[in-house]
């Protein structure tokens, strides 16, 4: 320390320092007062004021905002303004006007929060119009910046179709509108369908007063279902039948169509309201009948997909809306309708025959039978069929007079009910025979020309009616089974398998009871026709006439000519049976029928 400097009295200069200004006047104070706060701006703590660089170094940015001293602020808050120079103007936030070193604090940071929020609140407030950038996908949604804050965009408010894949917006530029500000979280929703609904509100009317039939539009596919497609006419929502998307048959319309895919259609149809709006897209192009070769023409041969089964036929494409129907009675030489999947399934490339075609009203029936000959048709049919030849077929149907017999593809007799059975009397065929069962038969009658085939069963053996005319005569005596009963009486099946019957009043046994079901007894023929194959019995004429051979002939009863004791009659009929020559026969027969 230097001389001087030791021999500098302090105390003298303080003191000197407390009086400094005193040679001023009071007036002169004040105004110098005024003079010194002119140069500072009045400065309040949080909130945003613009300043001015200073200087920029690389950890700091020096600003001056007008106050008594410059504020710092770090480097780094400025890296979205990379062309920074001393004298640009910046708006920054004021934190504190000193903090514990007296160095004024600012934020840029928190002056673009502000400002942005600020400006978050005007858009709500004024229904502004905003852009922000989508910053990435988000659970519902999109994320978005506006003004440096972080928006949700919900995927309901993206557009007004449905939105499938969010990602394709990310890094976009959107236009916005604020719609929901939560201060709390620091919450903002913004939509931009609100702004797409305005501009197709204005289109849609355009359309709707412009519509009319046989418009052409332009439409985005909207959405899909199985009955056809919903297209975006630009506001306006209209349906494209599956039907009317092409000429050809589609099960589905995601087979020629897709979403989000610009198509031109054709208003066919709408209500009074507008609201229903039919679209058709085939009709933009000509009908593929009106290409139709001459040469598709009755007799010609045509081959296509079966597109549809039905119960009465199919459809045969030959060519993209050119279809034909195969009846199902054309499928086979057959008589008898199957179901047409028997022969033909969706898929199937076939061949057919033209049989009838109608250009006007676009319609074509078709024939597959029609490939192969005519079985009624063939030479050797009078030979292979004569009257007489033996066959066997499957039943293919039964009806209640008798059942149809295919012996060949397309070859069809008639076995009636009266032709199955010599012995039994059938009511119906099912009693004889099922369906899909084989048979053998004897051709009866043939007519190529009605294509009618009578057949029997019965006649492959010979008719024993014939021999029973010998056997069951009338007065004679055989046992026989009671098989069923009815209130007119009871069929009892006789020796041989043959059958009779007895009125109720001729069942009763001698005790007066009714005998069972099941149950045998002795019956004596009343009548016998060979014609009607009918045999009349009786059990009450057994023991009356029994009793009555026992008690002595009435005065003056000459015995008829020829005629025998009932008794005797009775021993004879039962024991000569076996004698006859024609039984034996019979029984040989039939046994080696069995």
């Amino acid at each position: 320390m230097s001389e001087q400097s030791q021999d500098f009295n302090w105390d003298e200069f303080e003191n000197s320092q407390s009086a400094f200004g005193d040679g001023y006047s009071a007036a002169e104070k004040e105004e110098m007062l005024k003079m010194y706060e002119g140069t500072l701006n009045q400065l309040n703590e949080k909130e945003v004021v613009k300043a001015s660089v200073v200087s920029i170094t690389d950890r700091d940015v020096v600003l001056n905002i007008g106050f008594k001293s410059d504020g710092l602020v770090p480097s780094n808050e400025f890296r979205d303004t990379p062309d920074l120079k001393v004298g640009d103007e910046v708006e920054v936030f004021v934190e504190q006007q000193e903090d514990n070193n007296g160095q004024l604090v600012l934020s840029r940071r928190k002056a673009k929060i502000v400002r942005a929020w600020e400006n978050i609140q005007n858009a709500l407030d004024n229904d502004v119009v905003i852009e922000g950038v989508v910053k990435r996908r988000t659970k519902g949604g999109l994320i978005t910046d506006i003004f440096g804050i972080e928006a949700f965009l919900p995927g309901s408010q993206i557009d007004v179709k449905p939105i499938r894949d969010f990602d394709v917006f990310v890094g976009k530029k959107m236009e916005l509108k604020v719609v929901k500000i939560n201060y709390a979280n620091d919450n903002v929703v913004v939509s931009h369908k609100i702004l797409i609904e305005k501009d197709l509100e204005e289109q849609k009317q355009r359309i709707l007063n412009n519509l009319e039939r046989g418009q052409i539009l332009e439409g985005v596919i909207k959405n899909m279902t199985n009955f056809g497609v919903f297209i975006d006419l630009g506001g306006v929502d209209g349906l494209l039948h599956i039907t009317d998307i092409s000429w050809g048959r589609i099960s589905h319309p995601e087979e020629v169509l897709q979403l989000d895919q610009k198509v031109n259609v054709v208003v066919l149809d709408f209500d009074d309201d507008k609201k229903r709006i039919s679209l058709g897209m085939k009709q933009l192009t000509s009908h593929p009948w009106d290409s139709l070769g001459a040469d598709v023409e009755v007799g010609a041969k045509v081959k296509g997909k079966i597109v549809n089964v039905a119960d009465y036929g199919a459809f045969l494409e030959i060519m993209p809306g050119v279809e034909g129907l195969i009846h199902v009675s054309e499928m086979s030489w057959s008589q008898h309708l199957r179901n047409p999947q028997d022969f033909i399934k969706v898929g199937d490339e076939i061949e057919a025959v033209v049989l009838t075609i109608d250009r006007d009203e676009r319609k074509m029936s078709l024939g597959i039978k029609q490939l192969t000959e005519d079985p009624w048709t063939k030479k050797d049919l009078l030979e292979k069929y004569a009257v007489g030849t033996k066959h066997s077929g499957v039943v293919r149907n039964l009806t209640n007079f008798g059942l149809f017999l295919e012996l060949e593809e397309g070859i069809d007799g008639l076995v009636h009910v009266s032709d199955l059975s010599w012995t039994k009397k059938i009511k119906h065929p099912s009693e004889f025979i099922k369906q899909g069962e084989k048979l053998d038969v004897v051709v009866l009658e043939i007519n190529p020309e009605e294509r009618r085939l009578a057949l029997g069963h019965k006649q492959l053996e010979e008719n024993p009616w014939e021999h029973f005319e010998t056997v069951f005569t009338p007065d004679s005596v055989h046992k026989g089974t009671i098989i069923s009963k009815s209130d007119k009486g009871g069929v009892i099946e006789l020796p041989y398998g043959i059958e009779g019957f007895s009125i109720s009043k001729n069942l009763k046994k001698e005790d007066g009871s009714n005998p069972e079901t099941g149950e045998s007894l002795d019956f004596k023929v009343l009548e016998f026709s060979k014609e009607d194959k009918k045999i009349i019995l009786s059990h009450v004429h057994v023991y009356n006439e029994s009793a009555a051979n026992t008690a002595a002939p009435k005065k003056g009863g000459a015995a008829k000519k020829g005629a025998k004791p009932a008794a005797a009659s009775n021993e004879e009929a039962t024991t000569s049976l076996g004698d006859l020559d024609a039984l034996a026969n019979l029984k040989s027969q039939m046994k080696d029928n069995k």
